[in-house]
């Protein structure tokens, strides 16, 4: 593939393990704290969820809000480019449902 292939361009954003479910979480649920996705995702750790958000946030897919409160309370919810993947990973959900190879 080329480096102008929008499939492999769509894909650098969101590879990884972690990516996609948390946009198909934050699709669900948000705006989302950091512990509640953890909850939603228990199989990733602290660390992964810390770094899979800072990349979706660098990539301009996820947005992160951060409340100067005592303690400090932090949301992320999907931007504008990033709910235009939500049809993608839904259909990826859909078909995850329905395959007999997984």
């Amino acid at each position: 593939m080329t480096k102008d292939c929008p499939i492999e361009n769509t894909l650098k954003l969101i590879h990884g393990k972690w990516k996609s479910v948390i946009i198909y979480q934050l699709s669900q649920y948000q705006p989302c704290r950091f512990s509640e996705l953890q909850k939603l995702i228990p199989e990733c750790s602290k660390r992964m969820l810390a770094l899979q958000l800072k990349e979706l946030e660098s990539d301009g897919l996820i947005d992160k809000q951060v409340y100067a409160t005592v303690p400090p309370k932090t949301e992320y919810s999907l931007t504008a480019d990033g709910q235009t993947l939500q049809p993608i990973i839904a259909a990826m959900d859909q078909w995850g449902r329905n395959s007999k190879k997984v």
